[in-house]
């Protein structure tokens, strides 16, 4: 079933996360979404949660409270597909591909001659990081509060979460310039495993969190997609090694 309340104390997309991240970690609960704009909290539950539950969940977190008299009921939630929800992902991924691909000709494009499969990952390597890193930057403050409800490393130590738009905007700058390559490659396959690993595991305890790939600017969803991302930079990462 699912409810609808209201919470107030929410202020901003980082604030949305947080609650999103509070109500997933309740059993029966299989989806959550959050909006500031109107303080309201639509929960998708296996059975009903009672105002005691909510407040109960709510308790530890004083910036946020239960507003008394709420509407809560069911709700038709419409169903997105797969293409709707991953639509900016699968954009711009096959963007960077496109460019990547028209920039790896030795003789040039029109020529069409002599592809290169390693100036093309190399190009999407840049690409990757350097589109990937605009998106965190432009809030990084909720970036890392949301990096860090699924990432390993940035939920033991936050700051990790702050500074990481920015390291992948320095191996960005450093494809670009080709500046020692090779140490980027170990860079990028170091860094995408262990993000994978958090991946990994919030994708097999269902945890409905937001993906932080693209930033906060988009609603994605955490599911295989991000680790398929993840694993394609680490295996570009390895061939590019060995090329």
């Amino acid at each position: 079933m699912t409810q609808q309340f209201n919470i107030s104390g929410m202020t901003c997309e980082a604030c949305e996360y947080k609650i999103q991240h509070v109500f997933s970690q309740i059993p029966s609960v299989k989806s959550v979404v959050a909006k500031f704009s109107d303080n309201s909290v639509v929960i998708e539950t296996e059975e009903k949660l009672s105002n005691d539950k909510i407040i109960e969940t709510l308790k530890p977190h004083t910036k946020y409270a239960f507003v008394t008299n709420p509407i809560v009921n069911e709700v038709i939630t419409e169903n997105k597909s797969w293409t709707s929800q991953y639509y900016p992902l699968l954009l711009i991924t096959g963007m960077i591909s496109l460019v990547s691909f028209l920039t790896s000709f030795h003789a040039g494009i029109y020529a069409m001659e002599h592809f290169q499969l390693k100036m093309f990952l190399h190009n999407f390597m840049t690409g990757f990081f350097l589109v990937f890193s605009f998106f965190k930057l432009l809030d990084v403050k909720a970036f890392a509060e949301s990096f860090q409800m699924y990432d390993l490393l940035a939920a033991k130590v936050p700051f990790y979460g702050k500074v990481y738009p920015f390291i992948e905007l320095a191996l960005g700058l450093l494809c670009l310039v080709h500046f020692q390559p090779q140490l980027v490659y170990w860079a990028d396959i170091i860094i995408m495993a262990f993000g994978a690993l958090g991946v990994i595991q919030s994708v097999v305890d269902k945890r409905k969190i937001r993906c932080a790939c693209l930033g906060t600017v988009f609603n994605l969803p955490m599911s295989t997609v991000t680790i398929i991302e993840n694993s394609l930079m680490v295996l570009i990462g390895i061939i590019l090694l060995n090329l």
